[in-house]
């Protein structure tokens, strides 16, 4: 390893570690209007000033902060997960290499539909969830390979008791291949696709 890969892992774990604390603070408050506030800021101040920022160079003069709508609290749950025949997929990823997860559970969220919850198959486990809704590739609407609710491994995580999960639609956020086309992100399956439209949380103007 050159010092060069040394410094760019450092800066890697800076930025996780940074993520982390943001969705500590998401966790321990009950105010979660500013908790939201905090979140988008926690990010926007990540995005323009770390250098492990997934923004093109090209695109960080002109970044003014993500699309995030204004916090909505008809769109956070705690839902149970519901048991069901594992499955497993293999995704192919830009910096993780091939990344293995196993489905956990489903999430049925009143007015949306149901939600796949994977696990980590991998070193570290973790739980994933991602989501693509009907506004998905529509124009203001949101990224086509859909939105990150949960991603605990990266530090993503609303909380969770050991028989349900938070999914809070208002901190849905666009996966970092939205903004470098050189990453290559898992995206949501079939099972983690809705036919509603989902308009809080992290929305998308680029193109698709």
């Amino acid at each position: 390893m050159t010092v060069a890969d040394s410094k760019t892992a450092l800066e890697v774990a800076d930025w996780r570690r940074r993520v982390f604390a943001i969705y500590a603070e998401v966790r321990a408050s009950t105010d979660m209007l500013a908790a939201h506030d905090l979140w988008r800021r926690g990010r926007d101040k990540l995005f323009a000033t770390h250098p492990s920022t997934p923004l093109l160079v090209e695109d960080r003069g002109a970044f003014t902060g993500l699309p995030v709508t204004a916090y909505d609290p008809d769109w956070r749950f705690e839902v149970e997960l519901t048991a069901v025949e594992g499955r497993h997929m293999d995704v192919e990823t830009g910096t993780d290499g091939l990344v293995p997860f196993d489905l956990v559970g489903v999430a049925d969220v009143p007015g949306v539909g149901s939600l796949d919850v994977w696990k980590l198959g991998s070193y570290g486990g973790g739980i994933f969830v991602p989501v693509k809704d009907a506004l998905s590739r529509q124009k203001g609407g949101t990224y086509g390979g859909g939105r990150y609710l949960i991603d605990t491994i990266k530090g993503a995580d609303l909380g969770s008791t050991p028989t349900s999960i938070v999914l809070d639609f208002n901190f849905a956020y666009n996966p970092s291949c939205a903004y470098d086309p050189e990453w290559a992100c898992p995206l949501a399956q079939a099972g983690n696709t809705v036919q509603v439209e989902i308009p809080v949380g992290e929305r998308y103007s680029g193109s698709y």
